[in-house]
């Protein structure tokens, strides 16, 4: 099998970099596009907490997050993925299992590599990592996070 494609879900843990050796590995040996995944869970659809947000305040929060996560993903891929010949940014907002499957299937990759825990509420085997491998269409490849919550 080839790989010409990968996708590489991130949380920017220690966890989500544990996946990296194996992108990097996949990426030297077949020359992969790599697409990178930062989903910002979508807060407008939690139950309220310290009372109601208007609308104006859960945009300015998305927005925040929008521009922090495009800087990080600036960061991890100029410092992790410099080698590779291709890397292609995304930002999603919503559930991030649904937005790791909707991108795999939009990009048509070929595999997912990532990490079976990250930070509380993401990537934790028995929520976003488990969902991502019963319903892919792809091979998932799972790297152990060692992370502790």
């Amino acid at each position: 099998m080839e790989f010409k494609k990968i996708l590489w879900p991130t949380d920017f843990s220690g966890s989500s970099e544990k996946a990296l050796p194996y992108v990097r590995s996949l990426t030297e040996k077949y020359n992969t596009e790599i697409h990178v995944i930062y989903v910002i869970e979508d807060i407008a659809h939690h139950k309220s907490w310290y009372g109601d947000f208007e609308q104006e305040h859960i945009e300015k929060i998305l927005k925040w997050e929008e521009k922090t996560a495009k800087e990080r993903l600036d960061q991890v891929c100029s410092s992790y993925l410099e080698g590779c010949p291709l890397y292609i940014k995304h930002i999603a907002v919503g559930d991030p299992a649904q937005e790791i499957l909707k991108l795999a299937e939009k990009e048509k990759v070929d595999a997912v590599v990532m990490a079976t825990r990250g930070l509380k509420g993401h990537f934790g085997f028995g929520s976003v990592a488990e969902k991502v491998v019963k319903n892919s269409a792809v091979p998932v490849i799972t790297v152990p996070g060692t992370e502790k919550k």
